[in-house]
């Protein structure tokens, strides 16, 4: 989607979100306070930064609150996020997240990850979207959808309260229930997280069965090393397509591009350009350029959720779009020791 194209969405966007027939409650009871007419005088992207971070206000704010009025008659679910930088905060999704996922499973097929089979799915489920996640990229392939259910908040907590031994005692129970699964099932796509990922690799016997039927492998909700993914590629799982998304609960999923010649990281990652914008800015919010590194600002523009002007935990390098208009890549993403004084503890996601 050109710069043009997602300016005119966004203009539609801002009559829906703020019609009062249309809008949500919470940024209908907004429109007086924002000091300008986001209807009017929101023209184009740039114009996204007026708007304030509002993320904190998603940890409280009733969900409810969050459905547009104009979708009022469609069924929503709630997600959370992890929980990295405080209480967890709130998303409401009906239909929009299945068509974002529908594109990055083209984008996880095109690099080699099985079209069908059976997904295996090793991290977090219940309130958490990226279970929900897994389980499309399944259904989209007519796969079963298995999977071991991760509390990373538990594991975040035992590791934020000194107890590490309970953490890797949980770890060893989670990959317990994988082993089990893998012994009797076939399954052609893992996904779990780095951490996990490395913990598979130390037990032999399930290292070997993954080794042995997994055809594809989907890492995400943490951060990973060049030189850890190059073990995992070269080393332990080489003729097994293995694939990288960046993502959360509030901005969706960013799948790994295929990588191109002269590319100098291993992974580059690009939101949904019809309705997302992820920016890399300085500590000032202004874009960096491109080879440098900033911290991630999101802008959501759907019909079902609007989030402007969000910087998430993250930092990454801004990598230029690979075609005229497209959109930036996200490379070497990192996650800040720190947010707001709030000591942010990665975990196993």
């Amino acid at each position: 989607m050109s710069s043009d194209d997602f300016d005119s969405h966004l203009r539609k966007l801002m009559a829906w979100h703020f019609g009062d027939a249309t809008g949500s409650p919470f940024w209908l009871g907004k429109r007086a306070t924002l000091g300008f007419d986001p209807v009017s005088d929101v023209q184009g992207a740039t114009d996204l930064l007026r708007f304030p971070d509002i993320s904190s206000e998603l940890r409280s704010v009733p969900a409810g609150d969050l459905i547009p009025q104009g979708l009022a008659d469609q069924p929503f679910r709630v997600y959370d996020s992890g929980g990295t930088t405080g209480a967890p905060k709130r998303i409401v999704d009906s239909g929009y997240r299945s068509r974002l996922l529908e594109w990055a499973h083209g984008r996880l097929v095109a690099q080699g990850v099985p079209a069908t089979g059976n997904w295996l799915h090793l991290g977090p489920s219940g309130p958490h979207v990226i279970g929900f996640d897994v389980s499309r990229y399944a259904a989209l392939g007519n796969g079963i959808f298995y999977t071991v259910d991760l509390d990373p908040r538990w594991v975040k907590r035992l590791l934020g309260s000194g107890r590490p031994e309970q953490a890797e005692e949980y770890i060893q129970h989670l990959l317990d229930q994988a082993e089990t699964i893998l012994r009797s099932q076939d399954v052609a796509v893992l996904s779990t997280t780095p951490p996990l990922l490395e913990a598979i690799c130390a037990r032999e016997e399930l290292y070997e069965l993954v080794l042995a039927k997994v055809r594809g492998i989907i890492w995400a909700g943490t951060s990973i090393s060049a030189e850890s993914l190059r073990l995992v590629e070269e080393v332990f799982f080489p003729g097994t397509a293995v694939a990288g998304i960046y993502g959360n609960s509030l901005m969706g999923v960013a799948p790994q591009r295929e990588r191109l010649a002269g590319d100098e990281y291993p992974c580059v990652f690009e939101a949904f350009p019809e309705t997302t914008r992820l920016e890399l800015v300085d500590e000032q919010g202004k874009e960096v350029g491109y080879g440098e590194r900033g911290r991630v600002r999101l802008h959501l523009v759907a019909e079902e959720m609007f989030l402007p002007n969000i910087l998430e935990r993250d930092s990454a390098v801004r990598i230029a779009p690979t075609s005229p208009g497209g959109p930036d890549g996200l490379a070497d993403v990192q996650t800040f020791g720190t947010i707001d004084d709030v000591a942010v503890i990665e975990g196993v996601y």
